[in-house]
């Protein structure tokens, strides 16, 4: 498995990198079987199993911060996706509505069963069904061919990489499918070129793969209609408190599976739950192996919540959220439920309705931010660059003075 399902797992996976992450800078582009060279914490990341936070301290404690930069910059790169996203909500449900909008097309189909007459790309499809998981530079190429070569709208490519990837996410898949049609930075398109691909592929990757190198010989980029820069429209989320000290409920959600971790876990809780998004699931047709992955996250969140909380913690995958949310609440006699917000995306459209129905009973939602995610999001105004370096003053000690790195990531899709 390329990532576990399970917090201590995943700790584990995390300390297993830390002694290899002074060689991320150098080793990250290459594209070699199983990954030896990548943290592959993308997905616990994604779900939250563990915290940018938590991460980012663990490597610090053995590394200098000028040996890791790199690595620690390509873990904020999602939580400045997600950031940027929240000021902007409107690219996601613009997306949704072209998405919706688009009549079957057998040109996806074919190339998403494996049948595009490239083997390169045959080959990443494979990878990412039997995985769910594919390096961040197979990524950009994938994307690259998939817009620009073989000219199929960035879309469904989107939709496709949402379905199947472990890490799958709202903000940094949809950002990122953007950024390589062109539309996310205005003038700037990613285009896969042969030489790299000859560079960064593993020799028995390349050998193997050799015949569909010709298609990324002479790339021609697919220029994109005039792009107009999504303009800030949500300043922020309002603040919202739990003043009660009775009849309040915790919700654990696929979106922050840590709550234990967060400023929550010092609130006491009559009743707790942890929910599936499974209308997501269903809408967005995630496979049986993907579906399993979150639902043992959830069990193992489950787990934690109720060594933590001393209280059972029901727990479901297999309803709407909504329904089961509204039901545990009733049953339970609550006067608030309480969960962390979740960012831009399937789950957090579906929240309007929730609260609504949750209303009718007298029941209040409460929404808690993530202290360390709210000025972070504040920053994500212009480009990375920026976010990042207001974002670096807070992780490098007075004592490391190390240099300001202006050059543009060379990848660009979540870590």
């Amino acid at each position: 498995m390329i990532c576990p399902a399970s917090r201590a797992a995943t700790l584990g996976q995390l300390d297993g990198f830390i002694p290899i992450a002074g060689l991320y800078a150098r080793d990250r582009n290459h594209v070699k079987p199983g990954h030896p060279s990548v943290s592959r914490l993308a997905p616990a990341i994604r779900h939250r199993l563990i915290t940018e936070a938590e991460v980012v301290a663990a490597v610090l404690r053995v590394h200098s911060f000028g040996r890791v930069e790199k690595f620690i910059q390509e873990v904020y790169w999602r939580r400045y996706w997600k950031s940027w996203l929240a000021l902007r909500p409107e690219v996601w449900s613009d997306y949704l509505k072209t998405l919706a909008e688009m009549p079957v097309d057998p040109h996806v189909q074919r190339v998403e069963n494996s049948q595009s007459g490239n083997a390169v790309i045959d080959h990443f499809v494979n990878e990412l069904v039997t995985t769910g998981y594919l390096h961040n530079h197979a990524r950009m190429w994938f994307a690259a061919w998939w817009v620009h070569e073989a000219r199929l709208p960035w879309q469904s490519g989107a939709a496709f990489f949402y379905r199947h990837l472990l890490d799958g996410d709202p903000a940094s898949n949809t950002l990122s499918w953007r950024w390589v049609a062109g539309l996310q930075t205005p003038g700037k398109t990613y285009l896969a070129r042969r030489g790299n691909l000859e560079k960064y592929l593993a020799p028995e990757l390349l050998d193997s793969l050799s015949s569909g190198l010709a298609a990324f010989e002479h790339p021609q980029a697919l220029q994109p209609a005039p792009v107009f820069k999504p303009p800030v429209t949500r300043v922020d989320c309002p603040l919202e408190t739990s003043i009660l000290t009775a009849g309040v409920g915790l919700w654990i959600h696929e979106e922050d599976l840590s709550v234990e971790n967060s400023a929550l876990g010092q609130l006491p809780f009559s009743a707790v739950i942890a929910t599936a998004d499974f209308d997501t699931w269903e809408c967005h047709r995630f496979p049986v192996a993907k579906k399993q992955w979150i639902a043992a996250a959830l069990q193992d969140a489950a787990r934690r919540a109720e060594q933590h909380w001393q209280t059972p913690v029901a727990l479901e995958i297999r309803t709407s959220h909504g329904e089961t949310v509204l039901r545990w609440a009733k049953s339970n006699n609550l006067q608030q439920v309480v969960a962390l917000r979740p960012e831009v995306g399937a789950l957090n459209d579906s929240l309007p309705t929730l609260r609504a129905s949750l209303a009718q009973a007298g029941i209040h939602l409460v929404l808690i931010d993530r202290p360390e995610d709210l000025p972070i999001r504040q920053w994500a105004t212009g480009g990375f660059f920026p976010f990042w370096e207001r974002l670096r003053k807070t992780l490098v000690t007075p004592m490391e003075k190390v240099p300001s790195k202006a050059e543009q990531l060379w990848i660009e899709f979540p870590l």
